[in-house]
């Protein structure tokens, strides 16, 4: 299994921000965390979103490490691609992006 960036690392800081910074997904963390793992369908129906959409956002919260997924095969013979929250801790502090600022690989704009 590949190691997640660590914490000071600033790409990986950009995407866990980014993936927390909307409303949807953040209710998708909510979710999880509430139900426990669940498959997408079910998920979809209890946040209110197609299954289209929400693909997209637990597309990014995996990117980022905050989710994880694991497709098994139901009793009549379905795949089911189960999610599930991965353990994090974010701590933002002047210092913590201070440390993690040297990192990034983006370039900022001119």
């Amino acid at each position: 299994m590949k190691e997640k960036a660590q914490a000071t690392d600033g790409d990986h800081l950009l995407a866990v921000l980014a993936a927390l910074a909307n409303p949807h997904r953040l209710r998708i963390v909510a979710a999880l965390v509430a139900g426990g793992r669940n498959y997408v369908s079910q998920l979809a129906r209890e946040i209110g979103i197609s299954r289209p959409l929400l693909h997209l956002h637990l597309q990014k919260l995996e990117e980022a490490g905050l989710v994880a997924s694991r497709l098994e095969l139901s009793t009549d013979g379905k795949a089911l691609n189960y999610f599930e929250v991965r353990d994090f801790a974010v701590q933002l502090t002047p210092a913590a992006i201070q440390l993690a600022a040297p990192s990034l690989t983006a370039k900022p704009e001119t």
